[in-house]
This record gives structure tokens, sequence and C-alpha cells, in this order.
């Protein structure tokens, strides 16, 4: 359990077999498990209390709550959650595997915390979200979510008008490069010794995009902490308030091996994901994936719509598979 986990109650976990587990508390998983609430069915949601959007101040983009600290919302959607009977329990999974069918032939899985309570389940809402691979360059790290940005759309408007520098780290940096460069004049992209082709380089210069090609040695911060600049490898200090990274994106897979779900990588290395198809629908009968671990690109609001979608249609196969059950319950009554 994270110290984060700590500033709130966690729920007990069930004894007895429940509909689904969600394994993650973000957007995603408590939008999943919001529907399956609603509908009655039993669920428990299991947070690390970890989410990738901690060390923002605020969410931006998604209608009604933007501006909103994601803390905030996050608890909204547990109290929410809560109010239909579903269950928000704090803990890391340590394993999460098929289980021996019930008597009726219907799916079970048992998942493990660390800490060794278990829980056995119906079906599976993966929900885990990613990992933020950061470049190994000095102190950008300690500025994550603050003046060290990935998203446009995220922090963009926040950072607007600043002396801000992309990092290359990836082919997807050009696409970075023009993003930002809508919301600052003074914009400088460090190759970081990623290859520019000269049409590129031509496009750049129609954009007043500079380009630095001497490599990037540390982030630079002044006397209170602050960002401002970088130095690079042969001394030159440079000026910036707001660094752009591309990251490399990593769904979270800790203790999900089990499940043996299939993944896939993105082009030009973006990162690494779950496979899905319709509705979070995944290889593996009874387990469903939703946002960010599957979606890497997906803000809030999409995270949270796709996590809605899957927990509908999970109880859509849970509505056939107990009618299948009762009917064959009929059938063996009256033959």
């Amino acid at each position: 359990m994270s110290a984060q986990a700590n500033h709130y109650e966690s729920d007990a976990l069930p004894t007895g077999t429940v509909d689904v587990v969600v394994i993650g508390g973000g957007a995603a998983g408590l939008n999943g498990a919001l529907m399956l609430a609603r509908s009655r069915r039993s669920v428990v949601v299991i947070d690390s209390g970890t989410p990738r959007n901690a060390p923002a101040a605020a969410m931006h983009g998604f209608i009604v709550l933007d501006g909103t600290p994601p803390p905030e919302i996050l608890k909204r959607g547990r109290e929410q959650v809560r109010q239909y009977g579903g269950r928000i329990v704090y803990g890391q999974v340590a394993t999460a595997e098929p289980a021996a069918p019930s008597a009726d032939g219907d799916l079970r899985f048992t998942v493990t915390l660390a800490d060794g309570r278990t829980l056995t389940a119906r079906r599976v809402l993966v929900a885990t979200g990613l990992r933020d691979v950061l470049p190994e360059v000095p102190g950008l790290a300690e500025h994550w979510g603050h003046s060290v940005v990935h998203c446009p759309y995220c922090h963009g408007y926040e950072v607007r008008d600043e002396p801000i520098g992309i990092l290359a780290t990836a082919p997807a940096s050009i696409h970075h490069a023009w993003l930002f460069r809508q919301l600052t004049d003074d914009l400088i992209y460090f190759t970081r010794g990623t290859d520019l082709d000269s049409e590129t380089r031509a496009r750049f210069a129609a954009r007043n995009i500079r380009i630095i090609e001497t490599d990037v040695e540390e982030v630079v911060n002044d006397n209170d902490g602050a960002l401002t600049g970088v130095r690079l490898t042969d001394g030159t200090f440079v000026g910036r308030r707001v660094l752009a990274v591309a990251t490399r994106m990593q769904a979270r897979t800790e203790g999900l091996d089990g499940l043996k779900l299939p993944m896939e990588d993105l082009p030009d290395d973006m990162g690494r994901r779950f496979s899905s198809a319709t509705a979070g629908t995944t290889e593996v009968p009874g387990v469903w994936v939703a946002g960010n671990a599957t979606d890497l690109t997906a803000q809030v609001g999409a995270s949270a719509a796709a996590g809605a979608l899957a927990g509908s249609h999970i109880n859509a196969l849970l509505a056939a598979a107990d009618t299948d059950a009762a009917l064959a319950a009929t059938q063996k009554t009256t033959g």
C-alpha cells in the first residue's frame, strides 16, 4: 500500500466470489466499476494508490471537470462507486490468474494481493494505466508534471508563451514540436542525437523553431529549485522555463503475468500496451482492459469512457451467462 493510499479508507475484501474485480483505481477503472455497480453487480476495485497524473496540479481537457485536481476527481469517483455498493480496496496485486470454473462452468479468476489476501471473481477488468519512462537526463525527473510536461492538451495552455524546449526522444518528438509551437513563439528543438531530414529542418525554419544538435548534459535549476534551462555537453547554458518530452509509455503489468494477456509494441518505440479489441475485450476469455493500459495516449475523459464501455459489455455478457445457468438449472430440474 502506498503512502497516498493511506489517506483514504479501504473497504474490506469480500470473502465470497464477486462478479467483477477491477484492477486499477483511476478514471477507467472507477468508471467501469460505476457502470457495473449501477447494474447491481458485485464489484471490487483494487487500487494501488499510484495514479499516473499524481504530480499534476490539475486535470485539463475534460468538460465540466477541467481544472479539477486529480486527487479530487478520484475521491469523487470512489465515493460514487461506493454509493452503489461497489468496494474500493487499497493494495498491490501480486498475482492474477484463472481458477477452476464453477460447477455450472462459469469462469473464475483468483487475485492475490501483496499482503496475502485473496479474491475470487467471475470476470476481470484490467485498468492499471501506464508508466511514463523519461530519458535519463540528470535533473529532469524532479520537475516531472510541473516544468517538465508531455501532453500539449493536458498542460499546454498552462505553459503558453513560456520559453519551451523539446527534448527529442523519438520521431514522435517532431509531431510534439508542431503542437507546442502552437503555444509559444519561443521554441527550441534539442535533437539529442535523433535525425532530422532536410524537409523537417525547412519546416522548422518556417515556423521559427530553433534546432540545437549539441547533446543535453543536465537540467539546471535556480537557487529556489525552479527549472531555468539546460546545460549542453560543451558547457553552454540554454535558458528554458519548460521542457516537453515525448515519454516512452509502458502499460503497468505488475502481478498480471498469470492472465497471459497479449501485448504489442507501438511504432517508433512509443511504448508497449495490452492488446484489446471492441469494448476492451482481449484474447483471454473473461478479461477486459481499458484506459491507458491499452490506449496509451488517452486522456482522462477517453479513459473514463473506455471504462464505462468495458463495464457495460462485461455486464451484458454476465447477464447472458446468468441466463444460461438459470436455463440449465431449470432443464435439469424438469428433466
